[in-house]
């Protein structure tokens, strides 16, 4: 039975399927040797299965969580056959991850905010971190394309001012989503840039304004401080802001991943999550670790290299691709 009837279009769960493609066919290549010769899931099973999901980067913890689960429904039913492992699988992972936060949307949403002491919009400000390589200048393109589709007026802020090559990568999305985009020279103060896009997004009575920031992970006192001064700095324009913070997290690199979230949780607020790469990587399991561990929304997965292959991330939906 599927968790989600009609929830999202064929052609998106079509992407989605196509993704995990990898992540699916090395869990269950593994789990059918797990099982081959056995019809009753007994402790030799088990065993297996906590070291494929580990193997699976779905982490310990988590991993943990999911087998203790299946040892309470083994115990009930003695004569639980491994056919019905999948199944059970499916199940105890949707159940985990319902008491999780991730994965309630099912569409690129934004809240509407109260507006500004003079009655203009308060434009909703999303502020993007993550270390060089991960993804994050594509997928900060991605959700502009998405927003702007939806009718939202969009700025960008090029705050990642380390490298020049951030600020020209995000130059390339804007132009291709077409939308206006404030820079300052490379080395520029991250927090002068955020001060400008903001003023540029509230002049132009703009929805969304979206600010790339922390290219690299040098130390987690020097990290914070840049954060804590961009957000300050912001909150001169646009009371209360940033409304979201996003880590972008590459998939591909599995429990590195989780190193990465438990490095930028401990030096920022981090209040949202994007996942992406898993197209290319077996290590699609992560993204249950993380929503499990962290606590914080998965809001984002790229399943894909297209602009329409950043998807809103929906936990029902997830599991019903990964074991179907």
């Amino acid at each position: 039975m599927s968790f989600f009837k009609k929830i999202f279009s064929s052609e998106k769960k079509e992407t989605l399927d196509k993704g995990l493609e990898k992540s699916k066919t090395s869990f269950f290549t593994k789990l059918n040797k797990a099982v081959a010769g056995k019809s009753k899931v007994d402790d030799d099973v088990l065993d297996n299965l906590e070291e494929i999901l580990v193997t699976s980067d779905v982490g310990v913890e988590t991993t943990l969580k999911v087998i203790t689960r299946i040892e309470e429904r083994v115990a009930q039913d003695k004569y639980l056959g491994t056919s019905e492992l999948n199944k059970i699988l499916r199940e105890e992972i949707a159940a985990l991850l319902s008491e999780t936060k991730s994965g309630e949307e099912t569409e690129y949403t934004i809240p509407e905010l109260p507006k500004q002491a003079d009655g203009s919009k308060t434009p909703y400000v999303l502020m993007v971190v993550g270390v060089n390589g991960v993804g994050k200048t594509t997928t900060i393109g991605k959700l502009a394309y998405q927003f702007k589709k939806k009718g939202l007026k969009v700025v960008l802020g090029a705050a990642d001012t380390f490298r020049a090559a951030a600020i020209d990568q995000l130059q390339v999305w804007a132009d291709r989503v077409d939308v206006p985009m404030v820079r300052q020279e490379m080395g520029s103060d991250p927090a002068s840039v955020a001060f400008d896009a903001l003023q540029s997004g509230v002049n132009q009575q703009a929805d969304v304004i979206i600010i790339d920031t922390a290219g690299r992970l040098h130390n987690k006192i020097n990290l914070m401080n840049e954060l804590t001064k961009v957000k300050r700095v912001m909150q001169k324009v646009v009371p209360n802001s940033p409304h979201d913070v996003l880590l972008v997290l590459d998939g591909s690199t599995g429990q590195n991943a989780f190193e990465q979230a438990k490095q930028f949780t401990a030096a920022t607020e981090v209040t949202s999550l994007a996942v992406t790469k898993l197209d290319g990587t077996a290590k699609g399991g992560v993204v249950i670790g993380i929503s499990d561990q962290f606590q914080i929304p998965v809001k984002y997965i790229g399943v894909g290299e297209g602009i329409e292959d950043l998807q809103v991330f929906n936990k029902y939906e997830f599991v019903d691709s990964f074991f179907k």
